[in-house]
């Protein structure tokens, strides 16, 4: 029997948690889920297949992508906790990243650090003239 864990996260934006799933080279897809038929209503959860068939899933709760997953048939290559911890980190340099830039910044460095941090560094050059 399946028992299903649901665990928040903080993951709001889509786009930069699967920027996140990708640096991390984690196969995803996306899975379309009707909300309401008649408002041709959409939203998108992403699906992380294993093996197994018991898949993990990234599905939105109207606030923010929660993990769904059945940890008795976990396979990942880190514990639960691990994983989260790794996506998190990834996805909040692609948050620095993503909104850095609308403003002018430019990424000119990301680094993996030995101590498992990341390192980023950002330029923006002022282009106003006195």
């Amino acid at each position: 029997m399946s028992h299903f864990t649901y665990i928040k996260t903080r993951f709001q934006n889509l786009f930069y948690l699967e920027k996140a799933l990708n640096r991390l080279n984690i196969t995803h897809k996306q899975q379309q889920i009707n909300t309401n038929s008649e408002l041709k209503a959409y939203h998108t959860n992403l699906v992380i297949s294993q093996s197994n068939g018991y898949d993990i899933e990234f599905a939105w709760n109207g606030q923010e992508y929660e993990l769904v997953a059945d940890i008795s048939f976990w396979e990942q290559p880190c514990p639960v906790e691990n994983f989260i911890d790794k996506i998190s980190q990834q996805y909040a340099g692609e948050v620095i990243i993503g909104e850095s830039q609308k403003i002018g910044f430019q990424p000119i460095q990301y680094k993996q650090n030995s101590d498992g941090s990341n390192t980023l560094v950002l330029e923006r050059w002022n282009t106003k003239s006195n």
